[in-house]
């Protein structure tokens, strides 16, 4: 029985999310499987990869082969990097610890450049926020303008039209006290 670690599709249409499992390949993209291994949700940017490290590793130590997707995010999250330190460790290249600070060192970097990117998209995202509050403020500064430029507009129409019945009735009433 040949395994494969493939991605199995959950979530609504146009809004994927994706289980990590290890299944006979065999099976169907979405039908019975061995083991779930993790969860990749690509609908986040960054993508959100919650992955069970070891249970991936015992997988891939066991023969599974990894689809490329799949791939691309065991290497994202370090279970191909484990598995090839294991192996440099049951050859005796370097030891359990040594394999482990080097783990370690390529997570905590890796978890350095994630987070730098995340905050680089809140920037981004709080950058234009501004940028589009201040453009609103303008267009709302410019539309004011405009209003109170046609208010004082009317009140000199609606002032000279005043004015106008107002000297129209004074000469009606002097003509008709003419005439009496």
């Amino acid at each position: 029985m040949s395994v494969k670690i493939r991605l199995q599709r959950h979530g609504k249409k146009g809004k994927p999310f994706y289980w990590v499992v290890a299944a006979d390949a065999r099976s169907k993209r979405d039908g019975k499987y061995l083991e779930k291994i993790g969860t990749y949700n690509p609908n986040t940017n960054p993508a959100t990869v919650d992955l069970n490290l070891d249970a991936a590793v015992k997988w891939l130590h066991n023969g599974a082969q990894p689809t490329d997707t799949a791939r691309a995010i065991l290497s994202y999250k370090g279970a191909l990097l484990k598995h090839h330190l294991d192996g440099g460790v049951r050859k005796g290249a370097l030891t359990q610890d040594q394999a482990d600070a080097k783990l370690a060192t390529w997570i905590e970097a890796k978890s350095g450049k994630v987070d730098a990117k995340k905050e680089g998209l809140t920037k981004a995202q709080s950058d234009a926020k501004a940028k589009a509050f201040k453009a609103e403020t303008v267009a709302n500064e410019k539309r004011i303008a405009t209003q109170t430029e046609a208010a004082k507009a009317l009140e000199a129409v609606v002032e000279e039209a005043t004015t106008e019945e107002v000297v129209e009735t004074a000469t009606e009433e002097a003509n008709e006290e003419k005439e009496a």
